[in-house]
């Protein structure tokens, strides 16, 4: 693919290797109509969801607070008439463990526009279950005192951010301050500062007006510099600032929020490191372009922006496919899935989707971030043998 190709949402469907169920949602690289998501699965019997994320590996319990940041030089690209540009962020910490309540998975607004548009309406599921999903992240939670590096993630196209907690709770426990960015507009929902939770604005791939992934990409892009502005800055947007290495900061994201992170690498030169979790390169970045270490992980597809995109990269970087995984494995998203009894396509068991996940993504950023050499990274190993090296 040439660098700058622009190639409409609907043909990023077509690119997608594979699309995944949730227990809350479809998932996919690109666009189905909402009626489409819903009928692409059925679920066997109607059945509430008692959900459960697992709990973090690390030495520290994981606090979230919701902060509401408004880009008032910027309108929002998608809905112009909305104004500045609003954004929803879930900042999750290093906490004492037993301090703090229970934080909820999404709002009950969110809830309610997940399940409208992601959800097989005989799922049996209400909002009130998906909001009582257990994350394993406490409001409230008294902070570690120290100074951890920050790490921004970015959720797929059409998934909430909330699609990502399990790897944000994970490196919480493990010494990170993470900023979970909801994109407005962009998914089934994200609940704003004044309570309003609009739907997505962009998700209809059929209409000549729809931007292309690249122009998504760039977006995301400056949705990121802007949230590392306001947690960077003297006077922080979010109270417990001072956590935050400014000198340390990466991002992952999965799908195209994994490729925003190249836009967002070439834009801003204070992320160091970062993360792509199986999303087709918009753009892919030309030679030299990328030169802090990268880690690539995706399930088995023939993707040439990949190849093309692992060439070009100038630094440290490892490409890892996990065998016998889809679109969705490193989210959240297989295992609600599973717990909600919804069937999806075959692939790897969910909860080892999110252990290697989690353990590969959190091993990179202590190397990229904390330079504590990790030999996880070095090689293929016997307790991981579905996870294959790539070059």
């Amino acid at each position: 693919m040439a660098l700058h190709r622009r190639i409409s949402i609907t043909a990023v469907l077509a690119l997608a290797a594979s699309v995944a169920t949730t227990g809350a949602a479809v998932a996919a690289t690109g666009t189905p109509s909402p009626a489409s998501a819903r009928t692409a699965i059925t679920a066997s019997t109607p059945s509430a969801l008692h959900g459960s994320l697992p709990a973090p590996t690390g030495r520290f319990a994981a606090g979230e607070d919701v902060i509401h940041l408004t880009d008032r030089d910027r309108p929002d690209p998608w809905v112009p008439s909305a104004g500045p540009r609003q954004l929803t962020v879930s900042m999750f910490y290093p906490a004492v463990a037993g301090t703090g309540t229970q934080a909820p998975y999404m709002t009950l607004a969110e809830a309610a526009g997940f399940l409208q548009y992601r959800v097989p309406p005989n799922s049996g599921l209400t909002a009130q279950d998906l909001s009582d999903i257990a994350t394993h992240a406490y409001t409230g939670a008294r902070a570690v005192h120290g100074r951890y590096p920050l790490v921004v993630l970015s959720p797929g196209f059409e998934n909430p951010r909330v699609t990502l907690t399990s790897l944000a709770t994970e490196l919480a426990s493990r010494g990170y301050v993470v900023a979970l960015v909801g994109h407005t507009y962009e998914d089934s929902g994200e609940t704003l500062a004044d309570g309003q939770t609009p739907s997505c604005a962009i998700c209809d791939g059929s209409s000549p007006d729809a931007p292309s992934p690249d122009a998504i990409t760039a977006s995301r892009a400056k949705d990121v510099s802007f949230v590392i502005d306001q947690l960077t800055r003297g006077d922080c947007a979010w109270r417990l600032g001072d956590l935050i290495d400014k000198h340390s900061i990466a991002m992952a994201g999965h799908s195209i929020g994994g490729a925003a992170t190249v836009d967002t690498m070439i834009a801003d030169s204070r992320v160091r490191a970062g993360v792509n979790l199986d999303g087709t390169f918009f753009p892919v970045p030309a030679a030299g372009q990328i030169t802090p270490p990268y880690l690539m992980m995706s399930h088995e597809v023939q993707d040439p922006t990949w190849t093309q995109t692992y060439a070009n990269l100038g630094g440290y970087k490892r490409w890892l496919d996990v065998s016998g995984s889809n679109h969705a494995t490193f989210t959240d998203i297989p295992l609600l899935a599973e717990e909600a009894d919804i069937p999806e396509p075959p692939g790897i068991d969910p909860l080892r989707g999110i252990v290697i996940t989690r353990e590969y993504v959190s091993a990179f950023f202590d190397q990229a971030l904390k330079g504590v050499h990790q030999p996880l990274l070095d090689g293929p190993t016997p307790d991981n043998p579905d996870v294959l090296f790539q070059y």
